[in-house]
């Protein structure tokens, strides 16, 4: 498929306003710290959070940069990061630099479904003080195109 081609067909019929709150909805405070349910709370600042991962144990420092190196790993079709594309689920990484990674896909016929969970756990697992690394793909819950941040929509154009 050309470059953007799954993009184009993937959000045929839509429109910028499929993706954007309604004016008869509640709107949703978000969190700038919390990666735990992107759907609701969107993308991590790096820079800014001391929460991620929301347990009292663990390695904060370790799960930024887990964060920054998943920042590099783009879909081959869509010109956004996995993660500002709210493909990333979950970050935890524990003190002795156990890492975990949940996450998902834009759909399960994904072209790079083999492909992509190697790659995070290989670039994952160069961030130093990771010891072991585990990426978990899951699709409940589903992916939408509410799950990106600010920043993914302005480069897709929906903002």
């Amino acid at each position: 498929m050309s470059e953007g081609g799954f993009l184009k067909s993937f959000l045929k019929g839509r429109r910028p306003d499929d993706i954007q709150a309604t004016e008869s909805e509640e709107p949703v405070e978000k969190s700038p710290t919390d990666v735990r349910n992107p759907a609701e709370n969107g993308p991590v600042d790096a820079e800014a959070s001391d929460q991620v991962g929301g347990g009292d144990t663990g390695d904060r420092a370790l799960e930024m940069r887990v964060i920054d190196a998943l920042r590099e790993i783009y879909d081959p079709e869509i010109p956004v990061n996995i993660y500002e594309l709210g493909l990333v689920y979950d970050v935890t990484a524990s003190e002795s630099g156990d890492v975990k990674v949940v996450m998902t896909l834009t759909t399960p016929h994904c072209p790079v479904a083999e492909s992509m969970p190697g790659e995070v756990e290989t670039r994952v697992r160069d961030v130093e003080g990771v010891r072991d690394v585990q990426v978990e793909l899951v699709w409940d819950p589903p992916w939408d195109m509410t799950m990106m941040s600010e920043a993914a929509r302005l480069e897709l154009g929906f903002m």
